[in-house]
């Protein structure tokens, strides 16, 4: 399971890359399993393809409030995986990220979610600390908690990330440092590596092309 995991997340992110590398006017790809349907559209046989999306979720945030997928209808967001007290990848991944929160300050379309991986300790004040720290004062960026399963499940089928517990890895938790694009239709866009300042700059141009789109 872990060698396929690892091999379809490879591809996902060099399709990512290549994409990025050719071109920035093109209409971004659409990532994840897909379902070709038969319809009828004024009489006629159309064929439609349905995209996986993410599913209905609902997690506690750093002001001990749940948010579900509601609260991110219609804008587009860049979803991750992190813990507080990460002694590796999450503070390099952060940073970037809230330099792309900061551009695009002025556009409620551009939401951000951060998922911990540290269900035992990363609970809401925990989070609002680290949120403070971080410098983010608005609920544009919500940092959330949720049980194991949810969140480990979720990072894994719908994120095509990982996250596990791991004792030999910096802090007790393994997981990809990939900042993760959803659209408006909550399907997957991109994935950038969030420990590279090229690859987060490929990021912000793949969300203005998705503010563009229709």
């Amino acid at each position: 399971m872990a060698q396929k995991y690892t091999l379809q997340l490879l591809a996902f992110i060099i399709s990512t890359l290549l994409f990025s590398c050719t071109s920035k006017n093109r209409r971004l790809p659409i990532y994840g399993e897909k379902e070709i349907v038969h319809k009828e559209v004024d009489g006629q046989d159309v064929i439609d393809t349905i995209y996986k999306t993410i599913p209905n979720f609902s997690f506690l945030n750093q002001d001990s409030s749940y948010i579900s997928n509601k609260f991110f209808d219609g804008q587009i967001y860049v979803a991750d995986f992190f813990f507080t007290n990460c002694p590796s990848i999450c503070p390099i991944m952060h940073r970037h990220l809230l330099e792309v929160y900061r551009r695009f300050k002025n556009n409620r379309q551009i939401l951000f979610l951060s998922h911990s991986v540290d269900f035992k300790n990363d609970r809401p004040p925990v989070l609002k600390e680290y949120a403070k720290r971080l410098g983010v004062f608005d609920n544009r960026w919500q940092f959330v908690t949720g049980q194991k399963d949810e969140i480990y499940t979720l990072a894994e089928k719908s994120y095509v990330s990982a996250a596990q517990e791991a004792a030999d890895a910096p802090g007790g938790y393994a997981h990809s440092g990939y900042l993760l694009l959803i659209d408006r239709k909550r399907r997957l866009r991109g994935a950038y590596d969030g420990t590279d300042s090229l690859a987060v700059k490929q990021l912000e141009e793949a969300i203005e092309t998705l503010l563009k789109e229709k």
